[in-house]
């Protein structure tokens, strides 16, 4: 009998065993090819960004352009310092727990997160067409022959004017267009000694100028292959001069933040403001001043080659290789890659000029902005991102720029440019070799 029951109690665990067996092999239809569980078509995917006016909201619209039935995206601000901070410690720990599907990177970063966990970003050129997009965004966002970022917004700059000053100071329109920044120096001298204002404010901490300049002639701190090249660079060697002239006879107003930036053109202290483009809803924000400003192309650097179009700052959007990757780059696709109708909304609802070139023939990018002065200044601004030279960032920008503001106090006090870009040489090699 005690047989029997054993026998029977055998025959019923390896019932139990093949089942199990079996289960497992056919859950092979819940797993995807490279071993990660696919999702449902109703599974979410989440997506990083920083600023809730600008990049957040340009995300919450696209969801609204989007209309595939069953998606779900739950959008996370992070400032910007702590997307930086958590995808360095996610990924050089070499785990992908708790990051997002999307996340929104600074351009001139870039290149430090593709170059250093390139297995960790997900290929998204087959979802869009990049000629549709300006060239110079391009090269921050690729990496060894393949697409990973989408990009969005332009940093491209302008060279923003009240237009009151200037033309107490003898200045026309016509007078600021296509003009070298030698000569802005030379008008802000005729400005200050004309009416008593100072031409710009500077943070001295903040060298994103020189970055402005520099790249009018497609030149940055380091080379196409990772090179740096400060010593013997010459568009860095001019925007040094023309940022020591300024200095030297008192044509900047200076700043130590953000809001101490801002209240110098609000208040009407500084005659001008070069910069982003993402810096006109700051200048709108003085209602009182309403038809005094005007917007001229950024000037360029006295070279052979040089443009009047630059960039500051503009971020790309990324997709991480993680389970619902294709449905990331989906969405990306349809509405940042390729939607006309979503860019003019987020023109007129967000205020975000992207870098999609099809978009800018679109009505919104031909309103008349009677602030300044029924200028057509979205158009303007998507006609000089065209032209803004193409420039690899590398991955260093922000800490070279560490050592050169170190060493730009020193050559305000008198050491010679020579030693100055020849000592930053030397200690950028020895940082990041």
């Amino acid at each position: 009998m005690r047989e029997k029951l054993s026998k029977k109690f055998w025959l019923l665990m390896v019932a139990l065993i093949t089942a199990m067996v079996l289960a497992a092999c056919g859950g092979g239809d819940e797993e995807g090819s490279d071993g990660e569980s696919s999702e449902g078509d109703d599974a979410g995917i989440t997506a990083w960004a920083w600023d809730p006016n600008f990049n957040i909201a340009a995300l919450e619209l696209a969801k609204e352009h989007y209309d595939k039935e069953g998606f779900n995206m739950e959008i996370i601000e992070n400032a910007q310092d702590d997307i930086v901070q958590k995808l360095n410690t996610g990924l050089s720990s070499g785990t992908m727990n708790g990051m997002p599907n999307i996340v929104l990177i600074e351009d001139q970063r870039a290149q430090s997160f593709l170059q250093s966990y390139p297995d960790a970003f997900y290929p998204i050129g087959d979802y869009f067409n990049k000629e549709d997009f300006a060239a110079y965004k391009l090269a921050p966002t690729s990496y060894d022959g393949k697409q990973y970022g989408l990009p969005f917004d332009t940093g491209v700059t302008g060279f923003f004017y009240r237009t009151d000053y200037l033309e107490e100071a003898g200045y026309t329109h016509d007078d600021l267009v296509d003009i070298t920044w030698s000569k802005y120096v030379e008008i802000a001298k005729d400005v200050k000694e004309k009416t008593g204002h100072a031409m710009l404010s500077l943070d001295p901490n903040d060298l994103g100028i020189l970055r402005v300049m520099m790249q009018t002639t497609g030149t940055w701190y380091t080379t196409e292959d990772g090179t740096i090249q400060l010593e013997g660079n010459e568009p860095l060697k001019k925007a040094l001069k023309n940022y020591k002239e300024l200095m030297e006879n008192d044509l900047v107003k200076l700043s130590s933040d953000w809001s101490q930036y801002l209240a110098a053109f609000n208040s009407g202290d500084v005659a001008s403001v070069p910069a982003g483009n993402w810096i006109a809803p700051s200048v709108e924000a003085e209602e009182s001043q309403a038809g005094l400003w005007r917007v001229a192309p950024t000037p360029r650097l006295d070279m052979e080659g040089a443009v009047n179009a630059s960039n500051q700052g503009g971020s790309s959007f990324y997709v991480l290789n993680i389970d619902g990757k294709e449905k990331a780059a989906e969405f990306l696709g349809e509405t940042f890659g390729s939607n006309v109708e979503f860019y003019q909304d987020l023109v007129k609802e967000v205020g975000a000029l992207g870098t999609f070139i099809p978009a800018s023939e679109g009505d919104a990018y031909q309103f008349e902005n009677e602030f300044f002065n029924n200028q057509q200044v979205v158009h303007d601004f998507s006609q000089w991102m065209e032209e803004i030279p193409q420039v690899d960032y590398g991955m260093n920008t922000y800490g070279i720029e560490d050592i050169l503001s170190a060493e730009l106090q020193q050559y305000l006090d008198g050491k010679s440019l020579e030693d100055v870009l020849s000592d930053a040489q030397a200690q950028a090699e020895n940082q990041f070799k």
